[in-house]
């Protein structure tokens, strides 16, 4: 008997362990309560500006790390040639134009037919198409910025001849940044558009906050992830391009006490 009631009460302990062990799992860990990720920092404009003509680079101001302002010439073509081109279809169009105005005043002489009016007609519109397609070649020997930022790399140099589509500068706006980051798909129990973050930064040793701006369209089916990005609140000239760092989020505090009861 007494060694029936030791292994009941020895039985009765693991049972009440275990019931212990299963609570204590159910509580809500440090770890699910601050959810840490590692993030990215990307330019939220980026581009890579190519040649549109074949033509020599007069002009390359800007070296690598050099700032500069929206629609700043970053790169200018020696366009001498396009130029007497554009003069020539000028000239041309102009002609053209006197021509049917001629041709006009004649036919309402009746000294020559609507045949004739209607070849001049297309004459001076064939003219101004040629005028219109050297202006907008012309425009193209100046690459102007479309954003303010810096100067990535650079592909080519001063006095070079490039040809059309030959990569010359990669710009970037170091002003606008995104955290991009991805995260468990079962995060979307809590986590939303406009949730709070912090994250600390590797490169600067510093902590900075911000808030999801966009949740990605897709989850992995594999890891069972998502991506997502996020801003960091107001600007900071320190932050770059490439950093990294630690994002951590909060459950909302009524998630936090439901896991817990």
């Amino acid at each position: 008997m007494r060694r029936l009631l030791a292994v009941g009460c020895l039985a009765g302990y693991c049972a009440v362990g275990v019931a212990a062990a299963s609570v204590e799992a159910a509580a809500p860990t440090l770890s699910e309560q601050d959810q840490g990720v590692r993030v990215q920092f990307a330019a939220l404009h980026e581009t890579v500006l190519s040649s549109e003509l074949s033509a020599k680079i007069s002009a390359l101001p800007f070296r690598e790390g050099d700032t500069f302002a929206a629609g700043q010439a970053l790169v200018t073509f020696d366009c001498s040639l396009f130029h007497a081109q554009l003069t020539k279809a000028e000239a041309s169009a102009q002609a053209a134009l006197e021509t049917l105005a001629v041709s006009e005043r004649l036919a309402k002489l009746n000294s020559i037919g609507a045949l004739e009016v209607d070849q001049a007609s297309a004459k001076s519109k064939e003219a101004d198409a040629e005028a219109s397609a050297m202006r907008a070649t012309v425009q193209k020997c100046v690459l102007a910025a479309p954003f303010s930022g810096r100067v990535a790399k650079v592909s080519a140099k001063q006095y070079q001849f490039v040809a059309p589509g030959q990569a010359l500068l990669e710009i970037l706006n170091t002003q606008q940044l995104e955290l991009q980051m991805i995260v468990p798909s079962k995060w979307l129990a809590w986590l939303k558009v406009g949730a709070r973050f912090s994250v600390h930064v590797d490169e600067l040793d510093q902590t900075f906050t911000g808030r999801v701006e966009r949740l990605g369209a897709r989850i992995d089916p594999v890891s069972q992830s998502l991506s997502l990005a996020g801003r960091v609140d107001g600007t900071h000239g320190q932050l770059l391009p490439g950093m990294s760092g630690i994002a951590s989020f909060d459950k909302p505090n009524e998630r936090v006490a439901a896991a817990s009861r």
